[in-house]
């Protein structure tokens, strides 16, 4: 599967939004965390615009088979935050046949900052995406 390594600007980027989403809920960026597949409970946090399409949650993977991506494929459950508060929720990863709509509400949704990842990688089989359940 295809994966868009980040650059350096991109990291520090990620770093501040997941930063700031902690204090103020700005550009509609969340803080995901989920359970390192190769750790003892250590704990990924990743910034992520979460969608909703038809009254259901999604995250989008913009960069393709990421880190966290597989991290939450091996979890099967995520929390989800602003602010310092966290919701828990079951993952499930939708099937590249469904994607469409939510790719297309989440393009709409986090803006022009992410469409040049959808040139480099077109296909909506690169890139995943997971509905997210209350758990």
């Amino acid at each position: 599967m295809a994966y868009l390594k980040p650059g350096t600007g991109t990291k520090v980027f990620n770093e501040l939004a997941r930063r700031v989403a902690m204090v103020v809920p700005l550009w509609g960026v969340h803080t995901l965390r989920v359970a390192r597949r190769q750790s003892d409970g250590q704990v990924q946090e990743i910034p992520v615009i979460p969608v909703r399409v038809d009254g259901r949650l999604y995250v989008v993977s913009t960069r393709g088979e990421a880190d966290w991506v597989r991290n939450v494929r091996a979890a099967g459950r995520v929390r989800l935050g602003q602010k310092g508060t966290f919701v828990e929720y079951l993952s499930t990863e939708v099937p590249v046949a469904e994607r469409e709509p939510v790719i297309t509400a989440y393009r709409a949704k986090a803006g022009r900052e992410v469409e040049q990842y959808w040139k480099q990688l077109p296909d909506p089989a690169d890139h995943p995406l997971f509905l997210l359940t209350p758990a």
